[in-house]
């Protein structure tokens, strides 16, 4: 497959030029990952509103980083990888939190440890959970709500994880310190 080439403002598509200016504006940068998606308006238009809809979720920032990274992980994503590890690092969460998900070892903090573990196991399994899996969820004060909230974390990744899978991004400079 050819590689998509990323996008600038200028030369995006008509549908793309507007997002792509209020992700320079919001974020100082356009990444490497939004640009390719801009090549399509409607898969950077659908991917921005699902992510908008992402931060008003049950999660903290913390946790919604953790999920994008056990995903990323499991669909062995590098840049999304590499993206997420340093946004965990921004929100100064521990290190060895990071390594863990990255190892797929138990971060041992019990409530982070479910949700990265159905996270995982929801993408391996592509939808599946067991039950002991669904009951350490509970277990660590989660409810149906946030299940739900997970799938819009998994489905961001698909998205992303994904278009690297067929075409690999150029990890932006703000993300190599973490490949």
């Amino acid at each position: 497959m050819a590689t998509l080439m990323p996008q600038t403002i200028e030369s995006a598509p008509q549908g793309s030029k507007r997002i792509l200016q209020a992700i320079q504006e919001r974020n100082g940068f356009i990444s490497n990952l939004m640009a390719t998606f801009a090549s399509s308006p409607t898969l950077l238009s659908g991917y921005v509103g699902l992510d908008t809809a992402w931060e008003e979720s049950c999660f903290t920032a913390q946790e919604r980083q953790l999920i994008f990274l056990a995903a990323s992980v499991e669909n062995r994503c590098r840049y999304c990888v590499a993206a997420h590890a340093t946004e965990l690092k921004g929100l100064r969460v521990n290190p060895e939190y990071i390594q863990a998900v990255r190892n797929r070892d138990a971060l041992g903090d019990p409530r982070l440890d479910a949700l990265v573990t159905l996270t995982r196991e929801l993408v391996a399994e592509r939808g599946f959970v067991a039950p002991k899996t669904w009951e350490r969820f509970v277990a660590a004060g989660f409810n149906e709500v946030a299940l739900l909230e997970v799938l819009i974390g998994v489905a961001l990744k698909i998205i992303s994880n994904y278009l690297d899978n067929l075409s690999p991004i150029a990890i932006d400079a703000a993300f190599r310190s973490e490949e």
